[in-house]
């Protein structure tokens, strides 16, 4: 089963949290390339040697990741805060959350 995803698409919930989904106004190029360059970094991470290159890799995947929209400044514009990391029944989704049936929350907290 796939994770649950917010009603406005900003988030998918996965081990009891929020995250932010990728900036769907990114063109579609752009996208597979900062893709592309995160799944290099997180290699990068698994493979480093010493912390030195841990610490460039995780730069390199938190770069990724700012350029995908999931980090950085949100891509929305009504206002509303990031809630990333958030638990969904301690966040503005509490009701949403409590309307998905017992399966699809458990899919998104295992």
């Amino acid at each position: 089963m796939k994770y649950p995803e917010t009603p406005d698409g900003r988030y998918f919930v996965a081990k009891g949290r929020l995250w932010r989904k990728t900036d769907p106004g990114i063109t579609k190029s752009a996208r597979e390339e900062a893709v592309s360059r995160l799944m290099a970094a997180r290699r990068a991470v698994g493979q480093a040697n010493d912390d030195d290159e841990r610490v460039r890799a995780r730069a390199k995947v938190d770069a990724a990741k700012r350029d995908l929209g999931e980090r950085g400044p949100v891509w929305w514009s009504d206002g509303k805060p990031d809630e990333t990391r958030k638990a969904p029944w301690n966040s503005s989704y509490a009701e949403w959350w409590e309307t998905l049936d017992e399966a699809t929350r458990e899919a998104g907290i295992g």
